[in-house]
């Protein structure tokens, strides 16, 4: 028996003109674990971080997942409406964020960081991946309470009739993300830094790991109304899903063929 999931207000609280919203609330949570990770890396024997590039490289990164998140959405799901409302772009307050082109955001942050401050950019890489996926978690978890981008029609028993889905039992498909692209990549990652590898191949795992489970999820997930499925079998998502399983094993072995390039990750 399907589950019928309450409708929440979006907004927690309002003072004044000022709303402070869940989807918000779960940004801030990604970023202040980011903050407190960052430093506590950075504080560590024999560190090659101060605290000011540490500031510098949290704030690279949270433009990036913004703009690049929203310049993103607009492109990769919204390019036909964008190029009939231009302004559409700007339109933040009508919702719609890429984690693809958030990403891409990221790693033009981390590009431009590690050249103004003369860091090895494989490196860089691999100090930001683990600060993602709780970011990933907190942010799926987010969607859900939003009661937003639910799952296919199924009976499972965990079903869930989501109030802006119809009356139709989902996948919580934001749940098995949270899981799968937060939790569990982040143990994947945490464990595989404590064995030291190679510089460049941290970061190739994160990109692996999070394309296989976002290609895997998306056969849960409701595709996206507009565009469907590519040849009735493959979605948006799939698709952008997949350069990121190709670098990431291009970079993992690109890292694992270098054992003079390795760096010592420490826990």
């Amino acid at each position: 028996m399907a589950w019928q999931f309450p409708e929440i207000d979006p907004v927690i609280f309002s003072i004044g003109p000022l709303s402070v919203r869940w989807y918000g609330l779960m940004y801030l949570i990604g970023f202040v674990f980011a903050m407190w990770y960052a430093n506590r890396e950075a504080q560590k024997p024999g560190s090659s971080w101060s605290k000011e590039q540490v500031s510098d490289l949290l704030f690279y990164g949270m433009l990036g997942v913004i703009l690049g998140g929203r310049v993103g959405y607009v492109l990769f799901y919204q390019f036909q409406y964008f190029l009939e409302n231009p302004m559409y772009l700007f339109r933040v307050d009508q919702g719609g964020m890429s984690f693809h082109g958030g990403a891409l955001g990221v790693i033009l942050a981390i590009v431009i960081f590690a050249w103004r401050n003369n860091k090895k950019l494989l490196q860089v890489g691999d100090f930001v991946v683990p600060m993602v996926p709780v970011g990933l978690l907190a942010g799926r978890i987010g969607n859900f309470i939003n009661g937003e981008l639910w799952g296919r029609a199924t009976d499972v028993p965990w079903a869930v009739v989501f109030p802006t889905g119809g009356p139709v039992a989902r996948h919580p498909s934001q749940l098995y993300e949270a899981f799968l692209e937060g939790l569990v990549l982040l143990i994947i990652l945490l464990w595989y830094k404590r064995k030291s590898p190679p510089a460049g191949a941290l970061a190739g795992l994160f990109l692996l790991g999070y394309g296989v489970f976002r290609f895997t999820v998306e056969y849960f997930r409701e595709p996206d109304a507009h565009i469907g499925l590519y040849a009735g079998i493959i979605s948006q998502g799939q698709i952008l899903s997949l350069p990121m399983v190709v670098a990431g094993l291009g970079l993992m072995l690109f890292a694992c063929r270098r054992p003079k390039a390795a760096v010592e990750h420490k826990a």
